[in-house]
């Protein structure tokens, strides 16, 4: 897949329809490669003008004297199909094509979508899109942004892929605010030549990238995307918001991208099969890719509980049971030293109850016992806070963390 590093990678890019109107998208993607700090020369392309963005500009892709990596495509679908040809003429190694109106328009467009294809095929080009939002890599070797988002990314070690560009930009957005950092990011769009399965794969060997999120609306190629899931959750966390879970929501879908949106049922069956953990929500996947990109996996199912309060201990317990997970007996030794710190009403069975007037310290010293014991790959501490002296306020809050090795 070393390939896909034209799109991920490319040392010089041109923006064919780059504008000199604020607000467009034109003129939006070349500021944000600009603004990112690219490294590496950027070319607009419009017949229409010299200069933009105070850089000077080209009427065709096949009058930029130096060579191009990747080409950003902008331009109104009727002149897509040139401008790719031109672009294959060039010898460009890599396009985004974020102009839509293609194979999620209809019959027609879907017609348009198999020669900008064909065209892609003779050149041996690469693609991403159409009808998508762009890419983006944040290594500081790279620093590229070539999107049309209003806020750049922070770095970060997730990459995140999504079928959907609005959402993207959305998402970007948000990201910001959660101190959550990307490694790279892509809006796949239509699919018409880099698919899902292929980032996948890319992303498999990428050293920057530690864990994976996904928003699908549809599967190309369930069977490949099974083999190379499965393989790949063995090392690197893989999150997926499957949309469609509805007969409207799949027929929605379907209108939206121009695939066929699968049964979710199917979908939930083929997630279990290769290790993806499917969420219902954007906010419920951020909130496991925060905990994943700054925690190591753990090495086993093997989990210790710490908690302060007998109830939220045994409901952990169950939970942990019910989702395969095996909550281990302590070692003798790990007994002995839990004894000696902690009161003689306390617990040293797993869950580990240090009972209501455990503080702060007793976390810290049970906590350090039990990770060094030899069954223990991970621990989930609970910690409920209550509040004797002020009957005013909430008798019982508690929360969990995971701590692995």
């Amino acid at each position: 897949m070393s390939n896909l590093d034209c799109i991920f990678k490319p040392k010089s890019i041109a923006v064919v329809g780059a504008s000199r109107q604020r607000g467009s998208i034109g003129r939006e993607i070349l500021h944000s490669l600009i603004d990112y700090g690219f490294n590496g020369p950027v070319f607009p392309v419009n017949p229409k003008a010299d200069v933009i963005h105070s850089i000077k500009c080209y009427p065709s892709i096949l009058d930029i004297p130096d060579p191009v990596d990747l080409a950003v495509i902008v331009v109104p679908k009727e002149y897509a199909l040139n401008v790719v040809e031109e672009c294959g003429i060039k010898g460009v190694k890599g396009l985004v094509v974020i102009t839509a109106g293609f194979r999620e328009t209809g019959e027609k467009g879907a017609k348009l979508e198999k020669e900008l294809i064909s065209i892609v095929k003779k050149h041996n080009m690469r693609m991403v899109g159409p009808n998508c939002m762009g890419v983006v890599n944040t290594a500081g070797s790279i620093r590229m942004d070539a999107t049309f988002a209003p806020e750049h990314p922070i770095k970060g070690n997730v990459g995140f892929l999504s079928q959907s560009g609005a959402l993207g930009v959305v998402i970007l957005r948000l990201i910001n605010k959660l101190n959550l950092g990307f490694s790279m990011f892509v809006s796949l769009g239509n699919k018409t030549d880099i698919s899902g399965n292929d980032i996948l794969e890319y992303w498999e060997k990428d050293p920057e990238t530690d864990v994976i999120l996904m928003y699908l609306e549809s599967f190309g190629n369930p069977r490949k995307f099974t083999r190379i899931a499965r393989r790949i959750s063995k090392k690197k966390p893989l999150i997926a918001v499957k949309a469609g879970r509805t007969i409207q929501g799949a027929r929605a879908a379907s209108s939206h991208t121009g695939a066929l949106a699968g049964a979710d049922i199917a979908a939930d069956a083929l997630f279990d099969q290769c290790g993806v953990i499917r969420v219902s929500s954007i906010e419920e996947m951020f909130d496991l890719a925060l905990a994943f990109s700054s925690q190591s996996l753990p090495e086993s199912n093997k989990v210790a509980i710490l908690t302060n309060a007998g109830g939220p201990g045994i409901m952990a317990t169950d939970a942990c049971v019910n989702l395969g997970l095996e909550v281990v007996e302590f070692t003798n030794e790990t007994k002995k030293n839990l004894k000696k710190i902690l009161p003689e009403e306390a617990s040293v069975g797993n869950p580990l109850d240090i009972i209501a007037s455990g503080g702060p310290e007793d976390y810290n010293r049970a906590l350090d016992i039990i990770i060094r014991d030899p069954n223990v790959d991970s621990v989930i501490v609970i910690l409920s806070l209550i509040h004797i002296s002020e009957p005013t306020r909430p008798l019982y809050i508690s929360y969990a963390v995971f701590c692995l090795k």
